[in-house]
């Protein structure tokens, strides 16, 4: 059959493992707590790609944008619409001399044979075909239109333009209906394609007016479906045929305005020729309004050499229309929001296989995010869910432990007890392997016996176990105060705190839910912050380093927990501001004696509040700020002088330990 169209679903036949959504979580976060923008950190990973868990390379856009660039280049370089109009001249020129030498020892005989009459009538039928010729357009297609009204009198001629005018048709069949037959060959085809184009017409005419379409799609199909393999619905057809008319429209615009308008007459004249001319124009001006969103005026830069067919040309141009939308999507600024909408089929087709299958891999891995449940979009903006921030909590909390094991000076912890120091709950739960337990042994033996059914001995399973709850008198109280000063993100000390925060949060929340946890954050002033804000936190870009505002804010937080409280701050300075009497902010740099004394006075409050400080002090050396070793000193709490890399490490050793002391 003739011009065929062939379609492809999206994910049809791509088989590659998905994407774990916890890894790329994790490469996404990073990057995220560092510049609190979840889109930008999105499109950057997306963009410069990355290895999955098992350390395959995953392409990014950049490197897929390089890939169309190139592809584009070396496109540019195969198409030659004006070297195959000059083909054809050149093809013309020689039939010409074909004839004229023809014409020429017709009448070189004719005199040789000394008959006056033969040599007159030959002469005047020598000099009527000069003159038919003379009189011919210069203009391709005007002058190829003359000659099939022209009786040639070299059958080797004829014979030749035939074989031209025969290819050059089917070459114009080809640029509008792509991989058609030979229909030149069949004039039943040729009357069939028109009918095939009318019917379309008028299929898009009725559906713009709002109208029933009549011939209906399935009759369509039932009669033309041959035409387009794989079409589900009139879109799908239109699609095919406006895009492939809208390359063929590029590939005239690449001429010079000359060049443009020689070739549109002749494939005019090819058209007419085919009776097919207005059927054709009558089709493209419906494919025009029924696909605003095509640009039919585009122009691609063609330098190739040698020509190549028009057909050729118009595919070269088709496909240099899909690498320029592909290289404009990738090349803009939060090319990650579009990528869901990216056109597989048109990657695959115009970049290979393995970028597709890299495009979709991205793809999938934005999903397998969604799907999670680690991210929404709430008002264009991506976000992290608060599911998502107890995981990047998670994987911050398995790393810490990772390294706390591996450490040859921490790690040496005592394993877990059941306290019975408390009153015995009226609530039990199941026992979870390794876990120590106090049977509940009623709930334990009914298990049982509904397992097993009457009778006994009544035989246990671990499945069966029931273990006692126990109120623990030891309830907890945790505020972590982080320094927000510009100096913190500049030493790149910002993320790892988060992370630490992050990590004990989601360590107190699982493992020891009724223990109270709040979070402040102090710069110039402090303010408490919600844990799901803490990946998008950003540093205080106003000076000052307020110990005394955070302390007092902390300690007002505290005031209805009892049991064990304690301040956990973090920082990379001394305190270089407090809060006036009248409640503003002032900062001196080096500090003043009033900021060190407002500071070790809130000290002293919490002390005899009972609130114990522990103070992390990052890159810090013990002779540089003595301050905070007179912290210690007056509330007994401890200083840690770590390095950033060590931060959790640390934090979370002390923090066990401290829980499981009792």
């Amino acid at each position: 059959m003739a011009v065929r169209y062939g379609f492809r679903r999206f994910g049809d036949d791509d088989d590659f493992g998905d994407l774990d959504a916890d890894e790329l979580l994790r490469l996404l976060a990073d990057d995220f707590m560092e510049n609190g923008d979840l889109d930008a950190a999105m499109d950057r990973l997306l963009r410069e790609g990355f290895s999955d868990a098992d350390g395959n390379r995953i392409e990014g856009l950049r490197e897929l944008l390089d890939r169309a660039r190139d592809k584009r280049r070396e496109l540019e370089q195969q198409a030659d619409p004006d070297g195959e109009m000059q083909r054809y001249r050149d093809w013309l020129e020689d039939i010409e001399e074909t004839e004229g030498r023809e014409l020429e020892e017709l009448l070189a005989e004719a005199e040789a044979s000394g008959d006056e009459r033969r040599s007159e009538v030959t002469r005047g039928l020598v000099e009527q075909r000069q003159m038919q010729r003379s009189l011919m357009s210069e203009k391709l297609g005007e002058r190829l239109a003359s000659y099939q009204n022209y009786e040639f009198v070299s059958s080797e001629a004829r014979e030749e333009f035939e074989k031209l005018m025969a290819e050059l048709q089917q070459d114009v069949l080809d640029t509008y209906f792509e991989q058609s037959k030979q229909m030149m060959a069949n004039p039943e085809e040729l009357a069939r394609t028109r009918d095939m184009m009318d019917a379309l017409s008028t299929m898009i005419e009725q559906d713009r007016r709002g109208e029933d379409l009549d011939p209906t799609f399935e009759d369509f199909m039932e009669k033309f479906g041959d035409y387009f393999p794989g079409a589900e619905s009139l879109e799908d057809v239109i699609r095919a045929m406006a895009e492939r008319a809208a390359a063929a429209e590029a590939m005239f615009n690449s001429l010079s305005g000359e060049q443009q308008a020689e070739l549109r007459a002749m494939f005019a004249q090819m058209m007419e020729n085919m009776e097919l001319n207005f059927s054709m124009n009558r089709l493209v001006s419906n494919l025009r309004q029924a696909t605003p969103d095509i640009d039919w005026n585009r122009a691609h830069r063609m330098r190739g050499q040698g020509g190549s067919s028009f057909a050729q040309s118009t595919s070269v141009a088709e496909q240099l229309g899909d690498l320029r939308n592909l290289e404009e999507f990738l090349g803009r600024a939060g090319a990650a929001q579009g990528l869901p909408e990216v056109d597989i089929e048109s990657v695959r087709r115009n970049l290979g296989d393995d970028a597709a299958r890299h495009v979709q891999r991205l793809q999938k891995a934005l999903q397998s995010l969604k799907n999670k449940g680690f991210v929404d979009r709430q008002g264009g903006e991506l976000t992290l869910s608060p599911k998502g921030i107890r995981q990047i909590g998670q994987q911050a909390l398995k790393d810490l432990f990772g390294q706390l094991h591996d450490s040859p000076t921490l790690g040496a912890h005592r394993e877990a007890t059941v306290s019975r120091g408390g009153d015995r709950e009226e609530s039990s739960k199941p026992w979870e392997p390794g876990e120590p337990f106090a049977l509940h042994l009623p709930k334990t033996l009914r298990n049982a016996v509904f397992r097993q059914g009457p009778g006994t001995p009544v035989k246990l399973h671990p499945d069966d176990f029931e273990v006692e709850e126990y109120e623990s008198t030891r309830r907890s109280s945790t505020v972590f105060a982080i320094d927000l000063s510009l100096s913190m993100a500049m030493r790149g000390n910002l993320v790892p705190a988060k992370k630490m925060v992050l990590a004990l949060t989601q360590l107190i929340r699982s493992k020891f839910p009724r223990d109270f946890v709040a979070v402040v954050g102090f710069g110039e002033m402090a303010q408490e912050l919600r844990i799901e804000d803490i990946p998008a936190l950003t540093i205080d870009y106003a000076y000052g380093t307020n110990l005394q505002h955070a302390l007092a804010l902390s300690r007002h937080l505290m005031r209805a927990e009892r049991g064990e409280r304690q301040i956990v701050v973090v920082t990379d300075g001394e305190p270089t501001a407090h809060l006036m009497d009248n409640g503003e902010p002032f900062f001196s740099w080096p500090p003043v004696h009033e900021t060190l004394e407002k500071t070790m006075a809130e000290v002293l409050r919490c002390t005899k509040a009972g609130i114990t400080i522990n103070t992390f002090a990052l890159d810090i050396e013990r002779s540089q700020f003595p301050f905070v070793e007179q912290i210690a000193r007056v509330n007994g709490g401890r200083t840690f002088y770590t390095s950033v890399d060590d931060l959790g490490v640390y934090a979370l050793d002390d923090f066990v330990r401290s829980h499981k002391a009792g």
